[in-house]
């Protein structure tokens, strides 16, 4: 199938969208950013060229100043709190976990806390007090004690449920993790947001795009780019900061 075959599903929910008087919603969440790298430097321009805003989760423990004059120079970058270490302390038969019930509940919050003062710390007004928990994992019963030490937001992967602060979730992931472990394949990413968006129109949640810089291959970059194309031509369609979808969330 050639690219603009690929693309054309979205582009006509987009159109749809116009015809209706409406706006379809976009955003983006990258993983794993702690340092200043190539790939890094890829995505920060890329999002850049395009005035498309980009949610840094960034490891708190992993992460110094080298990460901060670097994203002085990326207005358009936010960062939020991605756990603590990024280190799994499950079982190996079970899933990789960081924040779940394997340890003290007041040590897990306590290295919660140290994060997000950290990222704040460095960060500033450029931090957001969103958690984004590593491997999208958290236990349950750390979400209510979420706010008492300090997030205003979480942000998991998949559909939101109900939370004591306001939940932003991740819903298109465009990587192959259970199989390539490259970028997934285009066409059935566009399928995937068509999907969304018209969850959307119901009253659904806006797309949130996943990415993860370090480990794009070549496929993974050029989707990005040919997403923010033809996005970039459609009036029906804009990509917000989080700040936007944490501010109007419920209190």
């Amino acid at each position: 199938m050639t690219p603009d075959r690929i693309w054309q599903p979205l582009v006509a929910e987009l159109a749809r969208w116009q015809r209706a008087g409406r706006k379809a919603e976009f955003w983006l969440r990258d993983d794993d950013a702690v340092d200043p790298t190539p790939a890094l430097d890829r995505l920060l321009d890329l999002t850049g060229d395009f005035a498309v805003p980009v949610t840094l989760a960034v490891i708190p423990a992993q992460t110094d100043g080298k990460l901060v004059v670097r994203l002085d120079a990326a207005p358009h970058a936010t960062v939020a709190i991605h756990g603590w270490a990024h280190r799994n302390h499950a079982p190996k038969d079970q899933k990789k976990q960081e924040l779940g019930a394997h340890r003290p509940r007041e040590v897990v919050l306590d290295e919660l806390a140290r994060g997000l003062s950290r990222v704040t710390g460095l960060h500033g007004a450029r931090a957001v007090p969103m958690l984004v928990p590593p491997w999208n994992r958290i236990d349950a019963g750390l979400v209510s004690d979420l706010r008492s030490t300090g997030f205003t937001a979480l942000s998991v992967f998949g559909p939101p449920k109900p939370a004591a602060l306001a939940v932003i979730n991740s819903n298109v992931d465009i990587m192959d993790w259970h199989g390539t472990r490259g970028c997934r394949d285009h066409g059935l990413l566009v399928q995937a947001m068509v999907a969304q968006l018209r969850r959307a129109v119901d009253g659904g949640e806006p797309v949130g795009l996943l990415t993860h810089h370090l480990v794009h291959d070549e496929s993974a970059w050029l989707f990005l780019e040919r997403l923010f194309a033809v996005t970039a031509r459609s009036e029906a369609c804009v990509w917000l900061p989080i700040r936007t979808f944490i501010d109007r969330a419920p209190r």
